[in-house]
């Protein structure tokens, strides 16, 4: 079974998006902000992707897929953000930081299994 970690402040998009991926057959870890994120892959979790959101308190989420990007255990993992933004500057520096795609909140399931799909192959 794949692992999928979230990182998301708000826990109605935590919880919607473990149900979808629960439901698909993922197994499925959480945290709550990108500092708690970072001390789970930094203790030794290593899932298959990383999905985080952009704009938290505290570290965003170009920074701490920066910090998980020099982790040599996962410096190969997908890594999706799950954001409001759209602007391709944005999408650019999220990029340059190490991420492997980008979805705009609201995400439907299919659009988000299909994506999922298309980085984890």
């Amino acid at each position: 079974m794949k692992t999928i970690m979230l990182v998301d402040d708000s826990a109605t998009i935590l919880l919607s998006m473990s149900t979808i991926l629960t439901k698909a057959g993922f197994a499925v870890e959480k945290a709550s902000s990108a500092e708690e994120g970072l001390a789970r892959f930094q203790s030794g979790l290593k899932p298959d992707l990383l999905i985080t959101d952009l704009n938290m308190p505290g570290m965003n989420g170009i920074e701490f897929i920066k910090e998980v990007r020099k982790l040599p255990t996962h410096r190969f993992m997908p890594i999706l953000f799950l954001t409001t933004e759209s602007q391709q500057s944005k999408r650019d520096e999220a990029k340059a930081a190490g991420a492997s795609g980008w979805l705009v909140k609201p995400v439907s399931a299919d659009q988000l299994l299909g994506t999922i799909k298309l980085v984890m192959k």
